[in-house]
């Protein structure tokens, strides 16, 4: 594992919680040798994350999408930024610069990028590892959703497992390093159905 990308949101939040988890998270991933991939911007938790990365000398990469860098969202004291035409484009390319993906708090953008993620290794589009840093619970209502649809049968419980949760960062990339993905097929044998 080289590079993580780190999803998360634009904006700070009215928890300090969240800036510090995402200023703690960059720290540790240069710590542990580690690239950061995220979304290019210089503001929320976000921006806390990358200047975290730089403050402490570590690869920081940004993928943002051609719109934003024209709003001056841009993060400009990056490893790279790669400003690309789309939020599709943004996504493909932070996938194909990462080897695993976190999500820390964020809205709708933060969880449709978990959630594609996700969805892609569901597919067997990838194996990388993927999870959440639980600060402060807020993925508590997700992760209930998520067992709710085990529960009713619309998601197979081997691939609720692809979502890692963890409230620590360095256990989060501990247990990363031991991942291993499903290899079950996504659909399930029409005699089932």
């Amino acid at each position: 594992m080289k590079r993580v990308c780190v999803f998360c949101a634009s904006n700070a939040g009215n928890k300090p919680i969240y800036a510090d988890a995402a200023r703690a998270l960059g720290r540790l991933l240069v710590e542990r040798g580690l690239g950061l991939v995220y979304g290019g911007g210089n503001v929320g938790l976000m921006g806390a994350i990358a200047d975290a990365v730089v403050a402490a000398g570590g690869e920081s990469i940004g993928v943002i999408p051609q719109a934003l860098v024209d709003r001056e969202l841009a993060h400009r004291g990056l490893t790279a930024l790669h400003v690309v035409p789309s939020m599709h484009a943004r996504k493909q390319l932070m996938h194909e610069l990462s080897d695993a993906f976190i999500a820390l708090p964020g809205g709708f953008g933060t969880l449709e990028e978990l959630l594609e993620t996700l969805t892609w290794g569901q597919l067997g589009l990838h194996a990388k590892p993927c999870g959440v840093l639980n600060v402060d619970g807020f993925y508590d209502p997700l992760l209930v959703l998520l067992d709710r649809a085990v529960d009713d049968g619309l998601l197979r419980r081997e691939h609720r497992r692809l979502i890692l949760v963890d409230a620590a960062g360095p256990s989060l990339l501990d247990r990363f390093a031991d991942w291993r993905a499903p290899t079950l097929p996504k659909w399930i044998d029409r005699q089932q159905t």
